[in-house]
């Protein structure tokens, strides 16, 4: 930081600080809210990254989670408009999607119960809520529409038993429950890696989510290390990274390929080209379809020796 400082801010301060005088105050009351007054003074006010590089982290932190849970609004919106547009589900795994929309609603229930900062686990309610559409998608594309309403139904009563009537779960019981929220984030991506590597293709999965899931993975191993001292939560992030990566490296690979389903789809549309028939077949249908001669109306004759 010391170098940031030295090279780049303290050259800028003289036309930094007359745009942090004209920012309102109710900026600063929410940079206050997120990074305590102390940090905010040396990093907006003095313009000091290295005199306090606590500070320095945990608003690196805070705009990353800010960043994170923005983004997590729009996150799935290229994987539902790709399903829309195509009328096809293919490559795409349902288990994946519900196994992960069941890890979001516990990790979104025990965030909340136990007051974490909204920035370390928001976008947990806005990613379920696009996972719920996508699944939902991917099952009436397949022709399963009850299946898509018994999903609906399963999602809601999941919804009102960990957040609405804080009864039905306790604490201890939601505690072993985020431990196995870790493992179902996890299992979440396996079925999609294993789709992929059956269906020799991406088919209809988004790079969008791929590439902002490996990004935003990576972010919340940063911001649970420096915000939330919590190992349940850390290494389920750990995990997910991980095979996050794996999905990004089978997006590279695949890029542009069909997938079996789709050249199954192209098969059997009206209209193709009939296959090319093998030489022999050929000639012998040529020979078949060509006219034979047409006799002459002579008979032979012999030739009669000398």
């Amino acid at each position: 930081m010391d170098v940031i400082q030295k090279t780049l801010v303290d050259p800028l301060q003289p036309y930094l600080r007359p745009v942090v005088a004209s920012v309102p105050q109710p900026v600063h009351d929410a940079i206050v809210s997120l990074i305590g007054s102390n940090c905010h003074d040396t990093l907006v006010v003095n313009l000091d990254l290295a005199q306090n590089p606590e500070c320095t982290s945990l608003a690196i932190s805070k705009a990353l989670g800010i960043g994170i849970v923005g983004a997590s609004g729009i996150v799935k919106v290229p994987q539902i408009l790709k399903l829309i547009r195509s009328g096809s589900s293919a490559g795409v795994s349902f288990v994946s999607y519900a196994l992960e929309t069941a890890s979001l609603l516990i990790t979104l229930s025990y965030g909340v119960r136990n007051q974490f900062p909204f920035s370390t686990y928001g976008e947990s309610a806005f990613i379920a809520a696009q996972d719920v559409l996508v699944g939902v998608l991917v099952l009436t594309y397949a022709g399963r529409s009850a299946a898509a309403a018994a999903f609906v139904a399963v999602v809601a009563a999941s919804i009102y038993t960990l957040l609405v009537d804080t009864t039905i779960v306790d604490a201890q019981t939601m505690a072993y429950l985020q431990a196995g929220a870790g493992a179902l984030g996890v299992a979440s991506k396996v079925p999609q890696i294993l789709t992929i590597w059956q269906e020799g293709g991406t088919g209809q999965l988004s790079a969008f989510a791929v590439f902002n899931y490996l990004a935003g993975s990576l972010s919340r191993i940063f911001t649970t290390l420096q915000e939330v001292d919590d190992k349940l939560i850390l290494y389920g992030f750990l995990a997910g990274f991980s095979l996050n990566l794996v999905l990004a490296a089978q997006m590279l690979y695949y890029w542009n390929s069909p997938t079996k389903t789709e050249k199954e789809q192209r098969a059997r549309r009206p209209g193709r080209p009939a296959l090319a028939s093998s030489p022999i077949q050929s000639s012998a249908s040529s020979a078949a379809a060509s006219p034979s001669p047409k006799p002459s109306g002579r008979t032979p004759t012999t030739r009669r020796r000398g």
